[in-house]
């Protein structure tokens, strides 16, 4: 349930930041469109004094001319004090050919701005008004938060919904994988269940307590899956153990039933390996990878398990002969879904790098590897 609320307010606090930006960027633009407007409004006003300027000037008019033909964004109209086109500036001259646009222009002109009156004549009351509108850049401006808020919802609702699909389909991936891994983990003992029943049924009475053992051996290997399964998603208990006893009682279950082809050796350089670990879990990740290097051998090849410390941390190194890893691959291989089986499902080193990691606060990777000739994967653990 914690995990749930977690989402949901990591859900809220993304939407919240979502909006705040949006929010910021809409009130920065607004705040560039007002200072364009201001600056425009300026030009104009200055555009409007060298006009009249000019009307009064008595010598050289160059510089004011300047100033006058240096407006090339902003569209103006120029009327006489009765509201009577004189001029325009910046209007499509196609379109001004036609007086009733010229006169919708000037309507638009009138709704944006009031005029500025150019006065050349106080006595005899002679001026003209010149109207201004938004240069089309201040109006595209002012309609750029619009388009960037949609865009910007638009980005976040795909979004969105790419990462529930994508979670979606991992979930279902996992689900998969972890009924396919129940499954694999049920196959070994069963199997063997049923071929030590069948030898049972053939073999005398007085010869038959080897091969109870062995039944005995894979009921506790069922109740040894069952805990394993049982203890995904919660805290395990560790408890300090001598990891050179726990690998050889993993190992001695696993070589009476894989092929005779495969030779398991394990090493130990510096004997009082200790850590805390969790036994049913952290053989799961023994036999996992075990499998795998079996698997990669083909049933056929040498694999080495190699066990020592050093001052803080118990080393461990499971080496195989079998067709090694691109180094590309390193870290993908623990990903969920990742596999390099026709048939796998990708999720037994997940698994493995979840209780390693999660689980013992451990280390694990790919040691090394070699196309053709086999890969070492090591696994630390805190020294105790």
């Amino acid at each position: 349930m914690r995990l749930y609320e977690q989402k949901k307010w990591w859900k809220r606090a993304l939407v919240l930041i979502a909006i705040c930006i949006g929010v910021f960027s809409i009130w920065y633009t607004n705040k560039l469109v007002k200072q364009l407007a201001i600056e425009e409004q300026k030009k104009i006003k200055l555009w409007a004094n060298a006009t009249q300027s000019m009307a009064k000037a008595e010598g050289d008019i160059d510089f004011l001319l300047d100033i006058v033909t240096g407006n090339e964004t902003i569209p103006i109209i120029l009327t006489d004090g009765n509201n009577k086109i004189i001029s325009y500036r910046n209007i499509d001259s196609t379109l001004a050919i036609d007086t009733a646009f010229l006169n919708e222009e000037l309507l638009e002109m009138k709704s944006q701005h009031n005029p500025i009156k150019i006065v050349y004549d106080e006595e005899n009351n002679f001026y003209q008004l010149l109207y201004y509108k938004n240069s089309i850049i201040l109006t595209q401006l002012k309609a750029y938060p619009a388009i960037q808020l949609a865009l910007i919802s638009f980005f976040a609702i795909m979004s969105y919904l790419a990462l529930s699909s994508s979670r979606r389909s991992e979930q279902n991936q996992v689900w998969v994988g972890m009924s396919k891994e129940t499954a694999h983990q049920l196959g070994t003992p069963i199997s063997s269940l049923s071929e030590w029943i069948n030898l049972l049924r053939e073999t005398p009475k007085e010869e038959q307590g080897y091969l109870l053992d062995e039944l005995q051996n894979d009921t506790k290997r069922l109740e040894l899956i069952t805990e394993r399964f049982s203890k995904i998603g919660s805290e395990p208990v560790l408890k300090e153990e001598n990891m050179d006893l726990v690998i050889e009682n993993s190992m001695q279950y696993l070589k009476t039933r894989v092929s005779s082809q495969v030779n398991i050796h394990i090493n130990v350089s510096t004997p009082g390996n200790w850590a805390k670990i969790n036994i049913p879990l952290f053989d799961w990740v023994l036999e996992n990878l075990c499998k795998n290097a079996i698997d990669a051998m083909e049933g056929k090849g040498e694999l080495n398990i190699n066990i020592g410390h050093d001052l803080k941390h118990v080393l461990i190194d499971i080496k195989d002969s079998g067709k090694g890893i691109p180094k590309s691959k390193f870290k993908t291989v623990f990903k969920p879904g990742f596999t390099t089986k026709k048939r796998g499902w990708g999720l037994g080193l997940s698994l493995v790098k979840r209780i390693v990691e999660g689980y013992h606060k451990g280390k694990i990777f790919v040691r090394q590897s070699e196309l053709g000739k086999g890969t070492t994967f090591r696994i630390i653990l805190n020294k105790v």
